[in-house]
């Protein structure tokens, strides 16, 4: 019998899935389960990348029902395996939660009090841990905390100008992404040698998207702060935004709590600027004017949060495009990186639409990177350390 780790990562209706053997460095199986509330359907690879499963599952009215699906196919597709443990990833772990956790009842009802600072995420994120707990409840459970790495971030950083009494009770910077920042931060080295240590720039771009600055690998600044509608535009996210917009909205618009948090969160970002899709290809693809002004906002965006990074750096010596746009849109690295020449960004045209992993020329002096992430296999690393401490 081969023990295992099922490694789960929540959205609104979906639930990825990886599985590690726990003594080994690579996912044996991976997949997900899509259409959750809908008509589902199931898609699972094997280690190498072979499609073994990639069919309509029928409507599953929860997670509760995907993870039951899920569960009986491990059971009846995957052979001898006994799972060990689970890790999840959960995007937000407050100022309490700056480690991996053991998931147990009381854990869980604080980070359910979270929910209010990630209404997309938390939720979700949380329906696979309950779900597991009843169906397999002497299984351990491992939360991996988005936010946990930028705990290493000075305090002038996280901090807002408001009162004391406000900060104290946890209104701050917080930052995201931080799973999908910390595995590019332990490639690095691979790919920069001694300049990995050095001062790095990581923009994850996607429907959700953040930059992070790094110095020794560690967080110095990102874009996202106390909620996931910070920083740069996203698909459907406004980004930084004036508070003073908020106002307005609230009193002049007439609009509730509940309709700004939808605007904000669903009906902003690439969708609202182009009026047409939050898919970047579809933008990218578009003759609307509409669609190019969005991808110019966006572009925009990102290299004005660059100059903000790397004045919080001091400097820059590389950076790193990875996330769904970051990785697979070589078109808005080349106009990222056009405007942002006056830091010596030299990028090869050639490389970049390539496939290239380094996408500068030579002679740049800021490296460019073009890394994919992964953030499931750093979840299963906390939890097999997880496991190892438990036997001593």
């Amino acid at each position: 019998m081969t023990r295992a780790i099922l490694i789960l990562n929540a959205g609104s209706s979906s639930l990825k899935f990886a599985i590690y053997p726990e003594a080994g460095t690579a996912a044996t199986y991976h997949g997900e389960i899509e259409g959750i509330g809908h008509a589902a359907r199931m898609t699972a690879h094997d280690a190498g990348g072979a499609l073994l499963t990639h069919s309509a599952i029928g409507a599953l009215a929860s997670h509760n029902d995907a993870l039951a699906v899920l569960l009986e196919w491990i059971k009846t597709q995957c052979g001898d395996i006994a799972l060990a443990a689970a890790g999840h990833r959960i995007v937000h772990g407050g100022r309490e939660f700056t480690r991996p956790a053991l998931l147990t009842p009381d854990v869980v009802a604080k980070l359910e009090a979270l929910t209010s600072l990630a209404p997309l995420h938390q939720p979700h994120n949380l329906a696979p841990v309950k779900a597991l707990a009843a169906q397999q409840p002497d299984l351990p459970q491992i939360g991996c905390f988005d936010t946990e790495f930028h705990a290493t971030q000075p305090a002038v950083a996280t901090a807002f100008a408001l009162p004391r009494a406000l900060t104290d009770k946890g209104l701050r910077r917080y930052g995201f992404h931080g799973l999908s920042y910390e595995y590019i931060a332990s490639i690095l080295p691979d790919h920069l040698g001694e300049k990995a240590d050095g001062k790095v720039v990581i923009a994850h771009l996607g429907q959700g998207a953040s930059m992070c600055a790094m110095q020794g690998r560690k967080s110095i600044a990102t874009t996202m702060g106390f909620s996931t509608l910070d920083g740069l535009m996203m698909g459907t996210r406004c980004g930084a935004l004036d508070p003073g917009v908020l106002l307005y909205l609230l009193d002049r618009e007439g609009m509730s709590p509940d309709e700004v948090s939808r605007l904000l969160y669903d009906q902003s970002g690439l969708l609202g600027v182009s009026g047409i899709s939050n898919d970047m290809r579809e933008l990218l693809a578009s003759m609307d004017a509409r669609a190019a002004e969005a991808v110019e906002l966006f572009v925009y965006r990102i290299v004005r949060e660059l100059g903000s990074l790397v004045a919080a750096l001091q400097g820059l010596d590389a950076i790193v495009f990875t996330g769904g746009i970051g990785q697979n849109a070589p078109d808005i690295r080349a106009r990222v990186c056009k405007q942002a020449a006056y830091l010596g960004i030299k990028l090869d045209d050639t490389a970049n639409r390539g496939g290239a992993h380094r996408i500068s020329q030579d002679d740049s002096t800021i490296a460019v990177l073009t890394l994919k992430t992964n953030e499931e296999y750093t979840i299963a690393r906390h939890t097999r350390t997880w496991l190892a401490a438990q036997r001593g």
